[in-house]
């Protein structure tokens, strides 16, 4: 496995959109899923009225991230076209700045032209669940815009990926991959990285709860570390529920992900993630 000295970066603070985002204490993305089919539906919004009452919630509920979405990245999600990931998303973006101008807007997309446009639209940074990977000219187009990127672990894609979870050494596997991805990123200039090691994205619900429990390994990489585990199915599996019930369950997950040192929750829930990072921060 490759030295993860060979990355050197404060994981503190991030700049976006020209203002420096601390992050000593941790912080809460909030999802905004602009799709039919999310694998949870109360996050599921589709009119400009359902986004902005939403946005506008996470909002007050103290979320410093909104993260937008229009293309399902659930395992064996339909495949959109680019056209209509681009109409879902660009047209919510608009809507939230033109409402919330102040907010930090977040794109999910793997598609470069897609976070392109984006961008121009008042989104500020980028969240890419395949680091790169579904997209060559991904990393590009990340170092030309100059905002923060999100690298995720994945194999294969949304469709392909539960498929794809063997590993030989799980923990080592993904650290050498962000390694690389970061060096890559490096080499092009962008220096406000993200690391997410990909909770439920080819990995089994054994291998996840192995990630969770060497998710402050990660942090020898030296970058800001987001964890998403928001009502995914490695809790509601577990429990026997639904992702409806699975909020208790993403809580006391949230904790754990905080106590080995994730910086950054994204949650469908802003509310109970803010409150789990105020208790956290009096330990």
């Amino acid at each position: 496995m490759k030295s993860a000295t060979s990355i050197n970066a404060s994981a503190k603070t991030l700049n976006v959109n020209g203002k420096l985002v601390n992050l000593n204490t941790p912080v809460v993305m909030g999802i905004l899923n602009i799709t039919p089919d999310s694998f949870f539906t109360g996050s599921r919004v589709t009119t400009e009225t359902e986004i902005l009452r939403k946005a506008e919630k996470m909002l007050l509920e103290g979320a410093t991230f909104l993260d937008v979405g229009g293309y399902s990245s659930r395992p064996g999600a339909v495949d959109i076209s680019m056209e209509e990931e681009n109409s879902r998303v660009l047209t919510a973006i608009k809507s939230i700045v033109q409402k919330f101008p102040e907010a930090f807007i977040s794109v999910d997309t793997f598609r470069a032209e897609v976070a392109r446009n984006a961008v121009g639209e008042g989104a500020c940074i980028i969240n890419d669940i395949s680091a790169g990977s579904l997209d060559a000219g991904m990393f590009e187009t990340v170092a030309a815009l100059k905002v923060p990127y999100i690298a995720m672990h994945m194999r294969g894609n949304p469709q392909t990926m539960n498929g794809l979870t063997h590993y030989q050494n799980l923990i080592g596997e993904i650290v050498d991959y962000f390694i690389e991805k970061t060096n890559q990123l490096k080499s092009l200039g962008v220096n406000d990285i993200i690391i997410d090691p990909g909770f439920g994205f080819a990995k089994t619900i054994d291998q996840n709860f192995e990630l969770l429990a060497h998710l402050d390994y990660f942090k020898n990489l030296n970058r800001p570390v987001l964890a998403g585990l928001s009502r995914k199915s490695m809790i509601w599996k577990t429990l026997g529920t639904t992702p409806e019930e699975a909020l208790s369950g993403t809580t006391a997950l949230n904790m754990t992900a905080l106590l080995k040192g994730a910086d950054i929750l994204r949650v469908h829930d802003v509310k109970e993630a803010v409150q789990v990072v105020k208790l956290f921060s009096r330990l």
